[in-house]
Parts: structure tokens; sequence; C-alpha cells
């Protein structure tokens, strides 16, 4: 099977999108997130491509598929001259790849008019007319910069690539940067008890076996969270891998390079802040993949208004003096107190205990159709089992004013499989107080029931599993407001 086509498309609008794709591909290629590769191959695998065939390689890249282009040696006018490689000893996995190729040669050969599925520089991909500014539909300037996609054309896209993830057994987990997988710092904001840490970085040459980086260039300093490498490895073989920040891009592409230097997991899915589509929130709808097969793991929740049911919230992470001063956090940092979080126990092992949980629960229960599940659901069930076989009843921590049913500590409660009720009874197992001397309290500590303040909930909620009561009794309270109260009589 031939994946170029021998007959070009003559047209006045086909010269004006191989002249305007002249000037792209020779601009400087840091403008430009995407690249082809260029490597030498044997002459009798000469073959011309149509204008429209190198922007449908654009359209393949960005659904990753696994065809590979030889070289890219000439790009006139007329014509684009492109060396590639034959489609050989194809993968099962790429199957689906071929067939959508073939479909895509099927409709751009077709007579019927263009309906201009997306465009490349208000150009349309597959015949090259100029399109409107309005119509040009969703951007997706990570992939490559100038291409856009109409919904239609996305929705079909996202059909595709699910098929194909079918194929592999994989999802899609799109990952936040800030306080999830690393924390960064300004220099200047380095306390004098952090000055140790100058002479604790790694070098910028070979950052694969380092977690602690000086990057002067960017007058910063990044550390990376206990565990992260094995949990991308971990993770890369059950999900294909986003990057999404509310960073700008430079910092975004240099974080991915401290976390994947050899460039396996992420590839080009490396999203910020300048590739979305609502000024300050996070969205789906720049992901290739359907919202029912993603997951997404953030520290922030208010991050993804639109998306709850899909998120996985984190534990923040605070390495640095100025991450707990941005969340007015008055306790010491992990660096301050020359420590950090466990590897085995840590946040992200956990996380990675959620992620293999719910990836088995869609592939390996309930036969062999794939096409009902829902990683949404799948991801309630999960948290239904942290909190299970627990009766709550709450003392004194909700508002008199209100339905303690209507409060969100209840809600999350019963979302981690928790039962709450009002009254005590003998069925009750934990009395959620914030402080001693309630009737309820009484009663607990009476008929031997655990007694917690409302962080065994709130730590179970972010942990992703129950939590030892002894850590959360309502003694370890009072002596943390004590604590704090005299950190913020030295400030």
């Amino acid at each position: 099977m031939s994946v170029a086509s021998d007959s070009p498309v003559h047209s006045s609008s086909s010269d004006d999108l191989a002249a305007f794709l002249e000037t792209e591909l020779d601009s400087d290629s840091d403008s430009s997130s995407q690249s082809f590769p260029i490597e030498e191959a044997a002459d009798d695998d000469d073959a011309e491509v149509t204008n429209h065939r190198l922007l449908f390689y654009l359209y393949l890249q960005a659904l990753e598929f696994k065809c590979v282009i030889r070289s890219l040696n000439r790009v006139s006018q007329s014509s684009f001259r492109l060396k590639r490689r034959k489609l050989e000893h194809l993968e099962t996995e790429d199957v689906a790849s071929v067939k959508f190729i073939e479909e895509v040669s099927e409709a751009s050969s077709s007579k019927l008019p263009c309906q201009h599925p997306g465009t490349f520089g208000n150009m349309c991909i597959v015949c090259g007319q100029r399109v409107e500014e309005e119509e040009t539909g969703l951007s997706f300037t990570y992939i490559h910069k100038g291409i856009k996609f109409h919904q239609d054309e996305v929705t079909r896209m996202r059909d595709i690539d699910m098929k194909m993830l079918q194929s592999q057994r994989k999802l899609c987990l799109v990952l936040d940067l800030d306080h999830t997988l690393l924390n960064s710092t300004i220099l200047r904001d380095l306390t004098p008890e952090e000055e140790y840490l100058k002479s604790r970085t790694h070098s910028l040459q070979d950052v694969s076996g380092g977690d602690l980086f000086m990057l002067e260039f960017m007058h910063m300093m990044t550390k990376l969270r206990p565990f992260v490498h094995s949990f991308l490895k971990e993770a890369s073989k059950m999900f294909v891998l986003y990057i999404y920040t509310m960073g700008d891009r430079p910092y975004a592409r240099q974080m991915a390079k401290l976390l994947d230097p050899k460039g396996e997991y992420f590839g080009e899915r490396i999203i910020s802040r300048d590739d979305g589509t609502v000024r300050h929130q996070k969205s789906l709808d720049v992901v290739l993949g359907q919202e029912k097969a993603v997951l997404i793991l953030d520290d922030t929740e208010n991050a993804w208004p639109s998306h709850k049911d899909n998120l996985i919230v984190i534990e923040r992470y605070h390495f640095f003096a100025s991450s707990c001063k941005q969340f007015d956090h008055r306790y010491q940092s992990l660096s301050q107190l020359k420590s950090d979080e466990s590897e085995p126990d840590g946040a992200l092992a956990t996380v990675l205990k959620v992620l293999k949980q719910t990836h088995s629960l869609f592939f390996e229960e309930g036969g062999e159709d794939l096409s009902s599940r829902d990683v949404r659901s799948l991801l309630k069930q999960v948290r239904k089992e942290i909190l299970k076989g627990c009766k709550v009843v709450f003392s004194r921590v909700f508002p008199t004013t209100s339905r303690s049913e209507d409060h969100p500590l209840w809600r999350v409660a019963e979302g981690l499989g928790a039962t709450c009720a009002t009254e005590v009874d003998a069925s009750v197992t934990h009395v959620v107080a914030m402080e001693v001397g309630t009737e309820k309290v009484r009663w607990a500590i009476r008929e031997k029931k655990f007694v917690v303040h409302r962080g065994w909930i709130d730590a179970a909620n972010y942990l992703w599993k129950k939590q030892p009561e002894e850590n959360f009794g309502l003694e370890q309270l009072k002596k943390q407001g004590t604590e704090e109260g005299e950190e913020e009589e030295k400030q």
C-alpha cells in the first residue's frame, strides 16, 4: 500500500498553499512545536506528495500514527518532494491507522465540494482554499502552530483515537505540573534556610538521574516529586500521557525535558496556558481523547470546572518555602525541614494504585464490549471503596443555619463510600468533631468509637485511602493549633 499519492492537485489555491507552507516550514523552528524527522533514504523511495498530502501528514502526527515519514528534502510552490519508508510488517495496532489513511485518501480525491475539516494558517488542510477566520475552528497550537480543526472533525478524530487506544488497551491521562509532579521556585524567593539547596542541584547535561535542578537561565529552581520517574514509567504502560499546565509554553517544555529527557512519555502532547481556549481554566477540548476515556491528575479542582468527574485531586507538593507562602500555609516547607515525601507511600505511589485499579475496571471487567465503559463512573466506583463500611456522625462541624446534607464535607464523605447520619446509634463507627466536650464526642468515647477531626476525611479524599484514625484525634488538632500560633508569633 502506498501512503503517498502520485496525482498532484493543480489549482491556484494549491499554489498559494504551497507558498504559505514553504514560508512556515522555513521559519524559526522554535516558533513551532512540531517538526518532521529528516534522514537519508534510498533513491527508489522518492515520491511526489501533493500539497494536501503534506498537510495530511501533520494531521497524522496529531493522532500519533506509527507511519514513519523518512525524509522531507524540499518544498516548492508547485509540489513537495518527500522521501518515505514503505509501510511493511504492520503491527496489529496499526491496522486502524492504515484504514484511516485509506479513508482520507478517498475523501481527498473525491469530486464532492470540500467540507474544510480543518485549516493550517487559514487554508484548508485538504483542498488548500483560503478559509474565513471565523470558520477556522478549534486551535491545536501545541500540535503545530496554526493548525485548527472544526468540532465535527475533532469528534471524528477522537472516535478513531478511541478505537486505536482500545486496541492497545490504553486510556488517556492528563497531568498537571506544579504541585503535582514537581515544585518550582524563583531563585530570589529562596529563604536563608534553603541556601544549602544550591550545592545539591543536579547537572542539566544529564537530567535522567536527578531530582533537583538549578535553571539559572530561567532564574528558578525545580524539585521533582519523589517517585515521579517510576510513576511516569508505569503510567505510560496504561495511558497516553499529556502535560497540561497553566505555565507558559517555554516553562512547560523545559519541565517536560526534566521529567521526560528521552521524549518517550509525552511526545508533543504538552499543553500550556498559551494553548488553552478559556482564560485561567483548563479544558479537555484541546485533548484528542474522548472524555469517557480521559483521567486528569491535578492539585487544583477549580482549574477543571467542566471536568470534575474525570479528575483525581492530588495532595499538593510543597517542597519550597515560597510554595507554602503562596497558599498561606504557616508550617515549614519540606526543604526547610530537610525532608521529603516517601517514595513508596507518597502521593504519586498512592495515585498510581488508583490508576491501575481504574484501568483494570475499564478493560478487564464486564466483558469484551468497551463501548459503554466510562472512566468517570469507574472513578466514582473506586472512590466509594475508600471509606466503605464507615458510618459517620458530625458534631458541631457544620453551621446550624444550613442542612448537614448540603455541606461539602458531608458530600465528600458519601463520595468516599461512608454512610453519614445526624444522630448516633450502635452502627456509628466515627464521630467527626472540632472540639472536645460535646455530647456526641462523650458518647463516642464511652462507646469506644473513633473520634477524629475533619482532617481525617480531607486526607482520605486527597490521598485516596483511609487514614489511621490515631493521626487525626482531637488532641492532635489542639497541638497543631498551638504550633501554628507559635509560628505566627515568630513571623
